[in-house]
């Protein structure tokens, strides 16, 4: 029988920036071009993603010349949706899992500019470990309240055609297309890492800290 592989190579990962949403909290804004110690949130995510993989690619609906220019450097793609009227984060991920040309994609929102360094090989050890399709990533706060972050995420690109179908039937919720799965959860400790930019407002008090 052949050996069970202990690790994902990155070469077998393609990373995903997600940057295709509307920035409604930030009045419309396209959130991954804001701009954060000098450089637009999405440079941040894709400095933090590149280590990771072996590829990486952009899911953008707005500003493709503005993207392709900031994932130069590591030859990122620029996709967009394939659907109408920005349906939310599974489009991009579907965008994503369709362009892939690896086993898995790792995928980060594009506000979250201090992702772990270690996400991707934490996902993928628990995907091998539990023989499963998706991982994903938790916290726990101080009180013990669980978080689930699930568009910090690692999954085969084979469930591409099953994602298509339930975006096809109209859904749009990324935990009840992950529900028809099972999924591994693994928790970090560090909170922070996954903290995302929501307002502007929250982008200029992090900008001056």
């Amino acid at each position: 029988m052949p050996d069970t592989p202990t690790a994902i190579p990155a070469s077998a990962i393609t990373g995903l920036v997600l940057a295709g949403g509307r920035g409604q909290r930030m009045g419309g804004v396209d959130k991954g071009l804001q701009m954060l110690h000098g450089q637009p949130l999405a440079a941040h995510v894709l400095a933090r993603l590149a280590p990771q993989v072996g590829t990486l690619a952009i899911s953008a609906n707005r500003n493709h010349e503005v993207y392709a220019t900031l994932g130069a450097p590591w030859q990122a793609a620029v996709l967009a949706d394939t659907l109408p009227d920005y349906p939310g984060p599974l489009a991009g991920l579907l965008a994503g899992l369709r362009a892939a040309r690896t086993e898995w994609l790792l995928s980060a929102p594009c506000d979250s500019p201090w992702l772990p360094e270690d996400l991707g090989v934490r996902l993928a050890e628990a995907a091998l470990a539990h023989g499963v399709a998706i991982a994903t990533a938790t916290t726990t706060n101080a009180a013990g309240e669980v978080s689930l972050h699930p568009v910090f995420a690692l999954l085969r690109t084979s469930l591409a055609d099953d994602l298509a179908a339930f975006l096809d039937a109209g859904e749009r919720k990324v935990r009840a297309w992950y529900a028809r799965h099972t999924a591994a959860e693994v928790s970090f400790a560090d909170e922070r890492a996954f903290y995302n930019v929501n307002s502007l407002k929250e982008l200029a008090d992090l900008d001056r800290a």
